[in-house]
């Protein structure tokens, strides 16, 4: 069966209090992909010029931290994702939650250092567009 292109069939839903409840992990494994974000732009050019000369025999004692924070950040984006939860912006911590509400599925949408979630937008829409929750809306 065909979907249309503004449809989702995501693995998981999340009530509000549900979403809530991860927060706490969210927080964590955000707060080391971003660390491990800023490692990989501090290093990026010496990084760089160590890998153009690798043939060389080129090396760089950048080389340990750059790759533990690859390995870092991918291990963290997985878990998240294991979640059901959707990351949509890396620098922001803005993350979505997949969620029916009025019947259909849209986002609850987080961003890092808010308490709760108290935004929702549409799944073909984004953070610019997001609404107040009301109400909880549970499924």
């Amino acid at each position: 069966m065909a979907h249309g292109e503004n449809e989702i069939n995501p693995e998981r839903l999340f009530s509000l209090s549900e979403a809530n409840h991860l927060l706490p992990q969210l927080q964590e494994h955000l707060s080391t992909v971003q660390e491990g974000k800023a490692v990989l732009v501090q290093t990026r050019e010496e990084v760089r010029r160590a890998s153009a000369n690798a043939e060389l025999g080129g090396g760089t004692s950048l080389g340990g931290p750059y790759v533990k924070s690859l390995l870092n950040i991918s291990t963290h984006l997985q878990a998240i994702h294991e979640l059901g939860v959707v990351v949509k912006d890396i620098d922001l911590g803005l993350c979505d939650f997949p969620h029916i509400r009025n019947g259909r599925v849209v986002y609850l949408c987080w961003k890092l250092g808010e308490k709760e979630i108290r935004w929702w937008h549409e799944v073909t829409s984004g953070y610019k567009d997001r609404c107040p929750l009301e109400e909880p809306t549970e499924i």
